[in-house]
């Protein structure tokens, strides 16, 4: 079972800054991406940034150039450091990952 922990949200001004931390934790044998999305109520959850772990990122067009995702990938942290917010990033944003597990052997014989 994997477990995600966010934290670093709250009340900021227009042009603030806010860093969002993610530390997951659970059975994990590796994490493959870790990043961020976000969701309005009543509308869909949409892709703010992910990051690989080998250091491919990708954000969404809106918040390009704003916000920086990043990880420390022997704490198992995704970072969001947010800058000059703006009103349309009000949202609840969530921590995802795509892990791997440690595996198990499956042999086909006769």
């Amino acid at each position: 079972q994997v477990q995600l922990v966010e934290s670093g949200g709250g009340l900021v001004q227009p042009g603030g800054s806010l860093n969002l931390s993610c530390v997951a934790s659970g059975n994990i044998f590796s994490i493959n991406a870790m990043g961020w999305h976000r969701q309005v109520l009543g509308q869909e959850r949409e892709l703010v940034a992910m990051t690989t772990e080998d250091g491919w990122t990708n954000y969404a067009d809106s918040v390009k150039g704003r916000f920086t995702v990043s990880r420390d990938n022997t704490k198992r942290t995704v970072y969001l450091q947010m800058n000059d917010l703006k009103l349309e990033d009000t949202a609840v944003y969530y921590c995802n990952a795509v892990v791997s597990g440690q595996g198990t052997q499956v042999t086909v014989s006769s």
